[in-house]
């Protein structure tokens, strides 16, 4: 008997995973030592973990039989008490560890947050360019995206143009800051006001703040948590990844009211049962004992943006835009008359950079990502950037016929 079904699959519903199709595109080809490859695809840091945390892993691993064993669905609590201290302090607002559970990194925390609030059927909306596997998990659980076009000039989206995007099956608004695509860190009193929007139109507001602790702004990053019934509309993503290079570990976190935690509850303990404890142990020693390390590893990153700043008048004499800047990411507008999708294919073969298309982060024809490139510089420090910049302003995409 043939067993067939007359649906589509979930999985059939979405796009591939654009950092897989990008790591494809390096198949075949090789690098000289004169012209290694400059790899700006994905915001992950190739360094591991400071060694002081890497020890505590290690020990953990070795002496600690409850890092093996399974844990709290919720996530430990010390490692709950720690971060909602921690987000109560770095917000100047008030959380408790009963509105917060660690999920196994940030994807994971949106996935558990859409199973608690929306269905088939019902809409999310999310600004473009946006952050790709939002719209994948979207697409997989039959949930309509609706894109909100950011302002072209400052890649903000807007409030009223939200407001009139919103029906009788909006479930949630969904905003990342800083910016997973663009960099742009969106400014308190735009996060207020979606705030206020999502209130009183009876939805959710995400916010995803994988990148929090990399803001070029010093001071609170907006003061969403200062308002004493802040989960009746908020839900706030965290990640442990980047912070404390955890990626393999994944770790990450939800603030949001115990009611919805407790129907989160009910999706992490059918995907993963609990995060990992050994990545949790990490994170709790990492929020109590590393917080001038994520400093000195702002600064950094800061000096890494402002080396991409200092390229943009030569990106601009050639054609190139530097048009979002911030966390981990340049957004950068090429000068060519082709689909970004063919632009960054042809700079890693030609170029020896990779970099996504914006089309990545875009609806399908949208003319926005078409023209643009994601350049993630994670794991490049000022003099690569630089290297980066001379290679783009000497590319042209007419001198190179497609494989």
């Amino acid at each position: 008997m043939s067993l067939k079904s007359n649906g589509q699959p979930p999985t059939a519903r979405t796009f591939a995973s654009p950092v897989v199709e990008a790591k494809s595109w390096l198949s075949g080809l090789t690098f000289p030592p004169e012209r290694r490859l400059i790899d700006a695809g994905q915001a992950a840091p190739a360094d591991p973990p400071p060694e002081a945390l890497r020890r505590v892993i290690a020990e953990a691993a070795l002496n600690d039989d409850s890092a093996h064993h399974y844990g709290a669905v919720l996530g430990l609590g010390p490692l709950r008490e720690e971060l909602a201290a921690n987000i109560s302090a770095t917000y100047g607002g008030s959380v408790s560890a009963a509105q917060v559970a660690i999920t196994s990194g940030a994807n994971h925390a949106f996935c558990a947050v859409l199973a608690s609030l929306a269905g088939p059927g019902d809409e999310v909306i999310l600004p473009t360019p946006w952050y790709f596997n939002h719209k994948m998990w979207l697409d997989m659980a039959h949930i309509g995206t609706v894109p909100l076009p950011c302002d072209a000039a400052t890649l903000l989206p807007d409030p009223d143009e939200a407001a009139a995007l919103i029906t009788e099956r909006t479930r949630a608004i969904v905003l990342v800051t800083p910016n997973n695509p663009t960099g742009a860190e969106y400014p308190p009193a735009l996060l207020a006001a979606f705030r206020d929007l999502a209130r009183a139109r009876g939805l959710a507001l995400i916010v995803d703040e994988t990148y929090r602790d990399f803001t070029a702004a010093t001071g609170a990053p907006h003061g969403l948590f200062t308002d004493p019934e802040w989960d009746d509309t908020l839900i706030h993503i965290y990640s442990f990844s980047k912070s404390f290079r955890l990626m393999g570990h994944r770790v990450g976190a939800v603030a949001t009211s115990p009611a919805r935690l407790a129907e989160i509850e009910k999706f992490i303990d059918t995907v993963t049962i609990c995060p990992t404890p050994l990545g949790q142990k990490a994170a709790l020693w990492g929020l109590q004992n590393l917080g001038q390390w994520v400093a000195s590893q702002r600064d950094e990153v800061l000096a890494r943006q402002a080396a991409m700043h200092d390229a943009a008048p030569a990106l601009a004499d050639a054609g190139w835009r530097l048009a979002g800047l911030g966390g981990f990411f340049a957004w950068i507008e090429h000068p060519m008359e082709a689909d970004a999708t063919i632009v960054a294919k042809a700079l890693v073969r030609e170029a020896g950079v990779l970099a996504l298309p914006g089309t990545f982060f875009s609806p399908a024809g949208d003319a926005v990502g078409a023209r643009a490139l994601r350049v993630a510089f994670a794991n490049l420090d000022a003099p690569a950037i630089g290297q980066l910049a001379n290679r783009l302003t000497s590319f042209n995409l007419a001198e190179f016929k497609a494989p």
